[in-house]
């Protein structure tokens, strides 16, 4: 753990902190807390302290600029795979993560669902960490011998910096639809910071590209290595899907391979082999690839499979229109009865999407419950209402209670059916207001299969 800090609660005797101007907070209120924690060395921008004081214009700066000077060169031997897009980042990252592990060269995955090296699982706030704390996490991979770090980089991460001074062997370009808008203003903007990817890549590094979506001609340059179903480096001939297992056959340097992977989905094709062109641009043989994916599945909700009464019921992270979309059509090409939807829109974002969600999920739907997905401060009326907006079926309900909706949805089922609970994942609170409340899906749907 370095000795450096930007929040007064984790100063220890000895450390110097960072007083940091966030949106909500500002550092410097709270300079005595740490003080009194055991900070000898304060850096601000204004103030007289009791402690050595370092007067900085900006302390962002200041921290991030004091990070890469003295901590970037410690981690340069570990290869670096970064991997941005709307969707899809999660389960390309932590299948290769597994991937790689079962191949026997250790490798630590950071992302939306926490910090995974070994056993050992660290919980995140942000899908790329603050610098600081992913500093931390990459000298913690070095010190337990991680060869590899396969991470999530975010839109956010790129536009404020969060990686400055990584440069990564590899990255990867997965998709780019509808999201976040409440804070990039326009899809404009959003490939704009996506496409700050290659700052960080080496100049001898490679990016894969998924040229099937319609954004990947931004990313294509001399560095690039293709996959898809048209004339790609890693071309996908054909597929099947089932409940269980989806088969994949495809040509990689004119050789025919093909491989049955644990993953469900159309989707999870584009996710796998991402993953399996990350791997083998790293030198690894396709077979050796082939030869571990029967024990490779996807991470903890994202299309995580509960078998239930001769139906299935499915809890996905799914919370953009495109994610939404595509989870409905894969799980509708393997279910001979009805599909049944859960979602909602998470409160204080994007706006934007929440009316094409209300109708992609009901024109793909047999039925729809719509609910709460962490209405924050907003009211929960007025986020349904956004969602009614772009609605013209009438085979939805409402019930706030995401509790209520899950156990509705369950006494829905028949044989053959299938129930998607989709926007939450692997996330186990509500927010409701300022206050975090637990809330599980996945402990909701077993709770209730089992009474």
């Amino acid at each position: 753990m370095l000795n450096i800090k930007d929040d007064s609660r984790k100063v220890v005797k000895g450390d110097t902190f960072v007083a940091l101007k966030g949106k909500r907070l500002d550092g410097h209120d709270y300079i005595e807390d740490a003080i009194k924690n055991g900070a000898v060395k304060v850096v601000c921008e204004r103030g007289s302290y009791a402690v050595e004081t370092i007067k900085v214009e900006d302390t962002k700066k200041y921290l991030d600029d004091y990070l890469v000077s003295n901590y970037s060169s410690y981690f340069k031997d570990i290869k670096l795979i970064g991997v941005t897009g709307t969707n899809g980042k999660t389960s390309t990252c932590f299948i290769t993560y597994q991937i790689l592990n079962k191949l026997n060269i250790k490798t630590c995955y950071i992302g939306t669902i926490g910090c995974y090296i070994d056993k050992d699982v660290i919980e995140l706030n942000n899908t790329t960490p603050d610098i600081l704390e992913l500093y931390n996490l990459l000298i913690n991979a070095k010190e337990k011998g991680c060869k590899v770090v396969v991470m999530e980089v975010s839109s956010h991460s790129l536009v404020q910096e969060r990686i400055k001074g990584l440069e990564f062997n590899l990255c990867a370009f997965t998709n780019l639809t509808l999201d976040h808008l409440d804070y990039h203003k326009s899809m404009e903007e959003y490939l704009h910071a996506k496409l700050k990817i290659f700052n960080y890549l080496k100049d001898d590094g490679k990016i894969v590209i998924n040229v099937d979506d319609k954004y990947s001609k931004y990313f294509m340059e001399r560095r690039s290595v293709t996959l898809g179903s048209n004339d790609s480096d890693y071309k996908i001939i054909d597929y099947r899907l089932s409940n269980n297992n989806t088969f994949i056959k495809f040509i990689v340097n004119n050789d025919i391979y093909s491989v049955t992977t644990n993953l469900i989905g159309k989707f999870n094709i584009y996710n796998y082999f991402t993953s399996l062109a990350l791997v083998n641009s790293l030198g690894i043989n396709i077979k050796d690839i082939i030869n571990v994916t029967d024990r490779v599945y996807a991470p903890k909700g994202r299309s995580e499979i509960i078998k239930y009464n001769k139906s299935i019921i499915v809890i996905d992270y799914a919370h953009t229109p495109d994610a939404v979309s595509k989870i409905i059509n894969s799980f509708r090409e393997v279910t001979s009865g009805n599909i049944i939807t859960i979602l909602g829109c998470g409160g204080d974002r994007d706006k934007s999407k929440r009316s094409i969600m209300g109708s992609i999920s009901t024109n793909l739907s047999d039925i729809v419950i719509f609910t709460n997905d962490n209405p924050r401060t907003e009211k929960e009326d007025l986020i349904i209402s956004d969602i009614l907006k772009g609605v013209n079926k009438y085979n939805y309900t409402i019930i706030y209670d995401r509790k209520s909706a899950i156990k509705y949805g369950i006494s829905l089922l028949n044989k053959d059916d299938t129930l998607l609970i989709l926007g939450k994942g692997h996330e186990d609170y509500q927010i409701l207001g300022n206050n975090k409340i637990h809330l599980s899906d996945y402990e909701e749907v077993i709770t209730n299969i089992k009474k």
